[in-house]
């Protein structure tokens, strides 16, 4: 008997997700701009940095499970604001979020040898699965495939983000950055969303959501 299980509609999936998504990207950043403008760069960083501290420290005071994208988040801001105080140098500054896309796409790639696919973790963010379904073979196939494609994708904002910073002026840098990161998380979003219908289809595994068939075409 192959595993079932309800995905729910798009609508329950953003309830979901996005205070997750607010929480370890939007305010942080709002933060960031706000208290640079208050005061300056170096306290920006710290503000940023503390709120991430404290929002999974407050977690695991209660009890509660630690968002991935949290964790993300976090890992990306302390090497930000490690490299930004031990150097000074703008150019290291807007270097920084290059290297954290790095560390997080290295975080994919070294989830894949213990065991836990980095993408798995920050799927339970957005759409929590049944003990069941995650233990089966072809779920686990389908988020090492997804670990490695946010781990490429990841690498691939880096690699591209670095190149534009060495290659155009500051102006083209923000802007050339700023679209290519968003036409490459979007688009990997998609390709993971119907990557993993596509693959639970093929191996018989039931996911009709709540009210309709989610994967009806």
């Amino acid at each position: 008997m192959s595993p079932h299980f309800e995905l729910p509609r798009l609508r329950t999936l953003a309830r979901h997700a996005i205070p997750h998504l607010v929480e370890a990207t939007l305010v942080p950043l709002g933060l960031f701009y706000l208290t640079m403008w208050l005061l300056d760069v170096w306290g920006a960083l710290m503000v940023a940095l503390g709120w991430s501290a404290l929002a999974i420290l407050r977690r695991v005071v209660v009890g509660q499970r630690v968002p991935g994208i949290l964790l993300l988040g976090m890992l990306g801001l302390v090497v930000r604001t490690a490299l930004a105080f031990a150097s000074g140098s703008v150019f290291l500054y807007f270097l920084q979020p290059s290297l954290g896309s790095l560390v997080v796409g290295g975080a994919f790639l070294l989830s894949l040898p213990v065991g836990r696919p980095l993408a798995e973790r920050l799927a339970s963010d957005f759409c929590p699965l049944p003990d069941h379904v995650l233990a089966h073979s072809a779920t686990r196939r389908i988020f090492r495939r997804i670990t490695l494609l946010w781990a490429f994708v990841n690498i691939a904002n880096a690699t591209v983000a670095v190149w534009l910073l060495l290659t155009q002026p500051l102006p083209t840098y923000l802007a050339a950055r700023t679209s290519f990161s968003i036409v490459c998380t979007v688009s990997a979003v998609a390709l993971s969303t119907v990557w993993f219908k596509a693959m639970i289809r093929r191996h018989g595994i039931s996911a009709e959501p709540a009210g309709g068939n989610l994967l009806a075409t």
